[in-house]
């Protein structure tokens, strides 16, 4: 294909999103390969909290070293919704039951890199590029894959969704961009001018110690929030938050229903690096998952008949601390927990070793450890669902020796 039917075929692609009633029109002259296998990798930037997302329940630590921001058990009203008798789904992730329950969802926990950094940006380098500790890659493992797999000569066979091409897609294949919606940052009642106004105009006009101390913790408040905004946006890299993009999931399933040449996406959400007012079954972060569990089980939904050719993998550069801080959140950890979708997915299960929480468990006393290589789960795929070669697996995750998860599969035989 050469250079001006490229750039048609990518601007048709991004007219159609800004105008779905026109979709069928924009893409009707995409050929089809029946039975194309497809992968969307989701990447939630910032370290989304696992122990949040599928809660430990049965563990009693949990609860006492989280006692502002764990999610009750199940039965409890505002309680996490039960999956084996041992761990549970966080309440906004509710529309993805159906899913574990016809068994197309699994986890993996205590997953990520074996990497101990805890820089968002080196961390999500090398999960990107797919070579843990190593800043030598050049390309990302998604473009690494595209070289593996068959060219379709579509165009369109890797889609990008954000504003910048992602680092897991640079490399010298082709891929095509959209954005899904502008990014920002969340704030509460107080940050309005509003509401703000209303309480300057109460305190500002007298000297007693009420007024001085509501204008020392409004300035504090204002570098915290900008410090905390500014990190945030820097961890997130410019993704959007996941509520300025809910449609994500009919958007694609679009895509993916109706051009069979898309075989790959990338999807980063941000927002997820919660060390402030983390919140429980409500708050800060149940507001993200929400979104994200509905973007999912509307993507699911409007697959139809293709999900069962679809893979999906959620990820996080790292996970969170174990305890919470002393700000109602929590920091940067290690372990974390993988989230996998599709038609061959052993769904219904919670994958990898959970040694507990007591303090010896912990990696350097504080956080969930690596028991499973994050590698070792996106090998399992795309063996199962591209039926990639070993030699092909050297190439997409160089210098990875244990690429498979062997009698633990995840993915049907």
């Amino acid at each position: 294909m050469n250079r001006r039917k490229f750039l048609q075929k990518a601007s048709l692609l991004s007219f159609s999103l800004l105008f779905p009633g026109l979709q069928g029109w924009a893409l009707s002259g995409g050929s089809k390969i029946p039975g194309s296998k497809k992968l969307l990798v989701i990447f939630l930037r910032g370290a989304v909290d696992g122990l949040n997302v599928v809660i430990p329940y049965a563990d009693s630590r949990y609860f006492e070293l989280r006692p502002s921001i764990a999610i009750a058990a199940p039965g409890v009203q505002g309680g996490a919704l039960d999956l084996d008798g041992r761990f549970a789904l966080n309440p906004a992730l509710a529309p993805l039951l159906p899913a574990w329950k016809d068994r197309s969802m699994a986890f993996v926990h205590c997953c990520g890199s074996p990497d101990p950094s805890r820089s968002h940006f080196d961390a999500q380098d090398y999960m990107e590029t797919g070579t843990p500790g190593s800043k030598m890659a050049s390309t990302g493992w998604m473009n690494r894959l595209l070289e593996v797999l068959p060219d379709n000569h579509s165009a369109l066979q890797a889609v990008n969704f954000g504003p910048t091409q992602a680092r897991i897609l640079e490399g010298p294949r082709s891929v095509a961009s959209v954005q899904v919606g502008p990014g920002g940052v969340n704030k509460m009642p107080v940050d309005m001018p509003v509401i703000a106004r209303s309480f300057e105009q109460l305190y500002s006009s007298g000297n007693d110690s009420m007024s001085r101390a509501f204008a020392e913790g409004m300035e504090a408040r204002r570098k915290i929030m900008g410090e905390m905004d500014q990190e945030m946006v820097k961890a997130s890299r410019g993704a959007p938050l996941p509520g300025s993009a809910r449609n994500f999931g009919k958007q694609i399933s679009r895509l993916f229903s109706r051009d069979q040449t898309i075989q790959l996406a990338f999807l980063a959400l941000g927002g997820f690096d919660t060390h402030v007012n983390q919140g429980s079954s409500t708050g800060q972060l149940a507001n993200h998952l929400t979104a994200v569990g509905e973007g999912l089980a509307e993507f699911i939904a409007g697959l139809g008949p293709v999900y069962k050719d679809t893979a999906i993998v959620v990820l996080s550069e790292f996970g969170r601390t174990v305890r919470e801080n002393g700000n109602g959140g929590t920091d940067h950890g290690h372990g974390n927990v993988m989230w996998l979708f599709g038609g061959a997915v052993q769904g219904g299960k919670i994958f990898g070793h959970f040694p507990g929480l007591s303090d010896g468990d912990l990696f350097e006393g504080r956080d969930l450890p690596v028991t499973t290589d994050f590698r070792a789960v996106l090998s399992e795929v795309l063996v199962s669902h591209f039926e990639v070669t070993d030699s092909g697996l050297n190439k997409i995750f160089p210098g990875f020796k244990n690429s498979r998860l062997g009698a633990l599969s995840v993915m049907k035989s």
